[in-house]
């Protein structure tokens, strides 16, 4: 056993059509999809970290425990990107000032300005106006 720490390899999301849900991502990130092995479509590798979609048998039915914030220096512009490659605006969570997306499978992302956020005493963001 050793004491190094340990480092984030891949983030693996369940899909239910993991080649729909990988091409999505492809398209938004500028990531090719690189490898595909048993269940597993996998995007270009980048900073050290993969990420793959994962056949699973069943389709999302709750909320995510754990989202991508994405940053952009124009959300507007990339909301209608997402919505043109399948994704859509999640407008319940409008009230925290987030730009709050899913994908065609419905998990849930933000987009979120380049540089900082500002927030207020509740976690709302405050830079959607």
């Amino acid at each position: 056993m050793t004491d190094a720490p340990l480092h984030i390899n891949a983030l693996i999301i369940d899909a239910a059509d993991p080649e729909r849900l990988a091409a999505f991502w492809s398209k938004l990130l500028g990531r090719p999809i690189s490898d595909r092995s048993g269940p597993y479509v996998w995007l270009r590798s980048e900073s050290g970290l993969g990420l793959g979609f994962q056949q699973a048998g069943e389709r999302k039915s709750a909320k995510n425990r754990m989202h991508f914030d994405i940053a952009s220096s124009d959300p507007a512009s990339e909301q209608q990107r997402v919505e043109a490659l399948g994704g859509r605006r999640l407008p319940e969570y409008a009230d925290g000032g987030f730009l709050v997306m899913a994908d065609p499978e419905g998990n849930e992302f933000c987009i979120i300005p380049q540089g900082s956020v500002g927030l207020d005493d509740q976690g709302r963001a405050h830079y959607l106006g």
